[in-house]
């Protein structure tokens, strides 16, 4: 597994699927912070401490990241068969399970990075605009939020990465699904149960970015790991009719 994770890594830093990715992060944050210089009255949202930080993770998680996610981490698993280079990889021999899995943990690990980045960026606007206002515990509480974010959104998304990714192209036909899928989170949001049930919400009430009871915690923990659970079948299901 170390080897597949290394070579994974190797392959991965000549991906355009990732400059994409950081490209799509990179602008979440400007345009979440253009939003903010809009004068209400003579008060700028930008202006509020923590806006930029609370308000960049959900908009950036309803509209942009997850479907990037999904793009390149079904991507990855989809360019074997689509280069062609599954049939060498056969004669090696390679466990196309452990293959896939090492794809997958490829993926997450990105996720995470992906909403690091974002917090990294609104970080260090929040310091350059109210640095002396900042406390510690805002600050750690933020960031781990951004850290359960990146590993949660993957759980969320990863059976559509696992249903799409034994098709041809089928990473294009994930961006939209996926795209789809987390703007319907818009609407969840607005039901206490729902926000708790829905993968994409309950995202947000384990990092703790909705007030949530342990009740709904446990709802969001369930939905989550029936997503793994889904995306694991499907996978297993792949690799056996190969």
């Amino acid at each position: 597994m170390r080897t597949l994770l290394w070579a994974e890594r190797q392959k991965i830093r000549r991906l355009s699927f990732v400059w994409i990715a950081i490209f799509a992060t990179v602008m979440v944050a400007v345009i979440v912070f253009l939003s903010g210089l809009t004068d209400n009255d003579g008060i700028r949202d930008i202006d509020t401490i923590g806006w930029y930080m609370a308000v960049a993770q959900p908009l950036a998680t309803f509209f942009v990241l997850p479907a990037v996610i999904a793009l390149l981490g079904s991507y990855m698993i989809c360019r074997e068969e689509q280069e062609h280079t599954i049939e060498s990889l056969r004669l090696i021999p390679v466990n196309e399970a452990k293959l896939t899995i090492a794809k997958m943990i490829i993926t997450l690990i990105c996720s995470i990075l992906f909403y690091l980045l974002l917090f990294a960026i609104t970080f260090f606007t929040e310091a350059a605009l109210h640095f002396s206002d900042l406390s510690i515990g805002m600050v750690m509480k933020f960031l781990k939020a951004y850290l359960l974010d990146g590993l949660c959104i993957f759980l969320a998304i990863s059976p559509i990465i696992a249903l799409v990714s034994h098709m041809k192209n089928g990473y294009w036909i994930a961006l939209v699904i996926t795209e789809f899928y987390s703007f319907i989170g818009l609407f969840t949001s607005t039901s206490n149960t729902l926000k708790a049930l829905y993968p994409i919400t309950a995202v947000f009430t384990i990092s703790g970015y909705y007030d949530a009871s342990i009740s709904q915690v446990m709802l969001s923990c369930i939905s989550l790991l029936f997503c793994v659970g889904l995306a694991a079948v499907i996978l297993a299901g792949m690799n056996k009719c190969k």
